[in-house]
């Protein structure tokens, strides 16, 4: 593949870093002024001492759930419905405002592609002149709006299908004969076995963009089979689009507009690259600020450049949820709390907590990745009490012997 949405996606790594780097800046100057949120939580910080990814991290994750209780605290207080975060008010300057689960209120500007959608649907191989089908939500949640502000950027037309209905989607299709796919996989399978049991022709659809659920390759073969083509997309209500699949199909391309880090669950310690962690993304959307999200989501960087010319780091796409928090004799524990174990002792690198037994009558016993165990596992169990308050083996392991999965909590507790 030869072609691409923009120069940017060719850029030097080195230019884009520091073209990023630089718009941090402004973007964090632009908050503490405007978002009355992240003005607080931005409290004291030195804009111009944000020069690396390295400072950033010292900055704080704000996650789902607390920009959740931000909200209703806001929404509860009588104030705005976006718990402050967002820098304009209703009017010109904001065009649609959606409810995700929760609910979480996002608000959409006037920016073209505000999602930054375009460059997943021109890699997946939407061009200018195509008719697409539409079949994401249009009901509250942006989903929907997030690929047709891209489509209409790549120079696309939209037919806003939706979910459901599927004998007058397919009617639609034959009649209409678009090129192009949006939506969930799993539906994209329903319309193409029904139109198979039905007899409708559907053949114009070759190509695709799906998000949302799992895209295995399995499925993704099985499309190919029918003659689609179809990518993979990453988005969250809360950021829009963070990354894509291309033609090689070897993980997927983060966005130019996003930097992304993979941090420790429970932490905002960047990991080493390679290993499993959350995907934090700080966007660079002076409408809604959003710096250092936490998206909940877990991934882990690929090595090297995309083989299609684009340049941008590559991630694994979606490896499970961060939230690991589990209850164990009635007590919750969660991934920050072993995270603050595991600081107490420079000596352990990494950490696990695996909790065993049946519900009611569990054990949980925490394994610690260290070079040598001489004393370690009754301070380390001291530790575990301190924090947990309850009671727990430690067991010293060597050094890269953990699972690279992302998980700091491993329930194995028998629930039958």
């Amino acid at each position: 593949m030869t072609e691409y949405f923009d120069a940017l996606e060719t850029r030097s790594p080195a230019e884009r870093e520091a073209e990023l780097m630089a718009a941090l800046r402004r973007q964090l100057a632009h908050a503490q002024a405007h978002s009355a949120a992240m003005a607080e939580i931005l409290r004291g910080v030195d804009v111009g001492t944000i020069t690396s990814r390295h400072a950033l991290a010292q900055l704080p994750v704000t996650r789902k759930s607390e920009l959740l209780s931000l909200q209703q605290a806001s929404r509860g207080a009588g104030r705005d419905a976006f718990g402050g975060f967002a820098t304009n008010g209703y009017g010109a300057a904001m065009r649609r405002l959606y409810a995700s689960p929760g609910p979480i209120y996002e608000p959409e500007g006037t920016a073209t592609d505000y999602w930054r959608s375009a460059r997943a649907l021109f890699a997946a191989g939407f061009r200018a002149g195509d008719l697409v089908h539409n079949a994401f939500s249009y009901h509250m949640t942006p989903g929907a709006f997030i690929m047709e502000s891209g489509a209409h950027a790549v120079g696309c037309t939209v037919f806003p299908a939706g979910t459901g209905q599927t004998e007058q989607q397919l009617q639609a299709i034959a009649e209409l004969k678009p090129q192009a796919y949006l939506g969930t996989p799993s539906f994209l399978r329903i319309l193409v076995e029904k139109a198979q049991e039905g007899g409708v022709d559907i053949s114009s659809l070759t190509k695709g963009l799906v998000g949302g659920e799992a895209f295995p390759p399995s499925l993704r073969d099985w499309f190919g089979e029918r003659g689609m083509a179809i990518y993979q997309s990453y988005a969250t209500a809360d950021v829009g689009l963070i990354a894509y699949e291309t033609a090689a199909r070897e993980g997927l391309v983060l966005d130019e507009n996003v930097i992304v880090e993979i941090v420790r669950p429970g932490t905002g310690d960047p990991v080493a690259p390679g290993e499993v962690g959350e995907v934090v993304v700080t966007v660079l959307n002076p409408d809604y600020p959003l710096i250092r999200f936490g998206t909940g989501d877990l991934s882990a960087v690929l090595d090297g450049a995309c083989p299609t010319g684009r340049t941008n780091t590559r991630i694994k796409g979606w490896l499970g949820r961060a939230d690991q928090t589990t209850k164990i004799r009635g007590m919750f524990v969660h991934p920050g709390q072993v995270a603050e174990i595991v600081k107490r002792f420079p000596e352990v690198k990494r950490a696990r907590l695996v909790v065993s037994g049946e519900m009611a009558n569990d054990s949980m016993k925490l394994l610690v990745e260290a070079a040598t165990a001489q004393g370690l596992n009754e301070r380390v169990a001291e530790a575990v009490r301190d924090v947990t308050k309850l009671r727990g083996e430690v067991e010293v392991v060597a050094p890269g012997s953990l699972p690279n999965d992302g998980k700091v909590i491993e329930d194995a507790r028998s629930y039958k």
